[in-house]
């Protein structure tokens, strides 16, 4: 029986390993294309950590300065040059040469960037491109206490709409904190945000009665590998890196999996002229091929919220102990107090399928002792015997029986069944067991007949592992 004193879910893992699942969902790209190709351009110049910024040291964080460090106190020449090349010389070269190909991008805009760099600001929304949020400041959150991340959000959102015109509608800090993706989720003003490199399609994630999309990113398909270890040193590398993840993402959509590959650059990286060189080389690779869509992530958004809206279902591992063994108390045969066990196990999002769920059961189950697992073979009613007839059977076990048509037997074939239910119980020591919709009326008799004539133990492993799928099958009608 549940135990009243332990109603609320305590042991539960709070990352998510299975995501779209072993079937992830058709993307359904527009036009039908094979590949999603969502290039992001990178934003940060200005505002980046310089004590001109109010900040304590200056910044060290993706420059071709080789073993950059932190000058506390100081201003670092060098570096603020080289993100002075960004916005003087890279961003252009980069705008000339995606609208002179015609493909969009989003910006992930630092909004302290924006605000210093007008000029730009015009050019990427006279070029119908995405701005994005890229933070207030080009800084680690790790160690911000969230109530002033919050407060940074909210102020990068007043001031992204002053200076671009219009609010941001989707968000990427980046250099992030455990709290970023939930803050930015709770403002409820996102379309989509990307704090993640979790998955090759977008998804949902539920904040209270809010739903999120996520759209996630990239760190591998990214010219920040320029500036760390290993990564490219030539643009011919990088070039070979993006081509031959788009050759695989292209197949897997040729296939019927069409997924979207994401592209990170930065204007004071890639913006150089041998750097460049290879994102070109690549952008006139991937437009020699047909269905290939270049969406700004906006346009992602737009498509999966109409195409794949979000669905909510009674997730397991959010359950109260009381609903749990309510609900999930008789997929093993009248053994409520399994599921109860199973309760207090490391449940999380990988529980919330059929598979995951019968997993934590199953573990309950094979870990208790025989005598309890002998009762619950012993909890399983004879095939076609006497209670079915007296339609006293749970709802499970009805419609199993009846998928094989156990419940529509001729006098001889009920005969038959309950002659070989008495002598197997009467060998065995408990009901013959067997995950009915598996079988036919005939693969179950001869299974029978096969059965009754081994030693009991190997029939106990045997009805063990078949109330295991009996319980599997269950689970199937329930979750995803």
């Amino acid at each position: 029986m549940p135990n009243p004193e332990k109603t609320e879910p305590a042991n539960r893992y709070p990352r998510d390993f299975r995501g779209h699942g072993s079937n992830p969902p058709d993307a359904r790209w527009p036009g039908g294309a094979k590949i999603a190709v969502s290039i992001v351009l990178n934003y940060e110049e200005g505002g980046e950590n310089n004590i001109l910024h109010g900040d304590a040291q200056s910044e060290a964080f993706l420059s071709d300065i080789a073993g950059a460090a932190p000058w506390p106190g100081m201003r670092h020449w060098n570096m603020e040059s080289i993100y002075d090349y960004g916005a003087r010389a890279g961003f252009w070269r980069l705008h000339r040469l995606f609208t002179g190909m015609d493909i969009p991008v989003t910006i992930y805009g630092v909004t302290s960037a924006l605000a210093r760099n007008p000029e730009q600001v015009a050019a990427m929304k006279s070029a119908g491109w995405e701005i994005a949020s890229h933070g207030l400041k080009w800084v680690d959150h790790r160690d911000m206490a969230p109530e002033e991340e919050a407060r940074q959000i909210a102020e990068s959102f007043r001031l992204h709409e002053e200076v671009v015109g219009e609010p941001p509608q989707g968000w990427y800090t980046g250099r992030c904190s455990m709290n970023t993706v939930r803050l930015t989720a709770e403002t409820r003003k996102l379309a989509w945000i990307s704090d993640t490199y979790d998955d090759d399609l977008p998804y949902w994630r539920e904040y209270g009665d809010h739903d999120q999309l996520v759209i996630p990113y990239t760190l591998e398909a990214n010219d920040m590998r320029f500036a760390t270890a290993p990564g490219y040193i030539t643009g011919e590398q990088f070039y070979q890196y993006l081509k031959d993840s788009f050759d695989t993402l292209y197949a897997e959509g040729g296939a019927g999996a069409a997924k979207m590959f994401s592209i990170g650059l930065h204007c004071r990286l890639i913006g150089r002229p041998g750097k460049i060189a290879g994102l070109k080389r690549f952008l006139d690779y991937a437009k020699s091929h047909n269905d290939v869509w270049f969406p700004r992530r906006i346009d992602i958004a737009e498509h999966w919220k109409m195409t794949h809206p979000h669905k909510r279902f009674e997730r397991p591992s959010q359950m109260t102990r009381e609903r749990f063994v309510e609900r999930f108390g008789s997929i093993f045969e009248h053994s409520p107090w399994i599921a109860d066990q199973a309760f207090d196990l490391e449940l999380g999002a990988a529980h919330d399928s059929a598979a995951g769920l019968h997993n934590a059961l199953a573990r309950i189950f094979r870990s208790a002792t025989p005598d309890q697992r002998l009762g619950v073979l012993k909890a399983h009613p004879d095939l076609a015997g006497k209670l079915a007839a007296a339609k006293r059977l749970t709802a499970e076990s009805t419609s199993e029986q009846a998928s094989a048509a156990l419940d529509a037997l001729t006098d001889d074939e009920r005969a038959t069944f309950q002659r070989l239910n008495e002598a197997y119980v009467a060998k065995h020591g408990f009901p013959f067991i067997i995950a009915v919709r598996d079988n036919t009326k005939a693969s179950i008799l001869q299974a029978f007949q096969t059965r009754i004539d081994n030693d009991t133990p190997t029939e106990f492993a045997t009805a063990c592992k078949q109330v295991e799928r009996i319980a599997e099958l269950r689970l199937k009608d329930q979750l995803p």
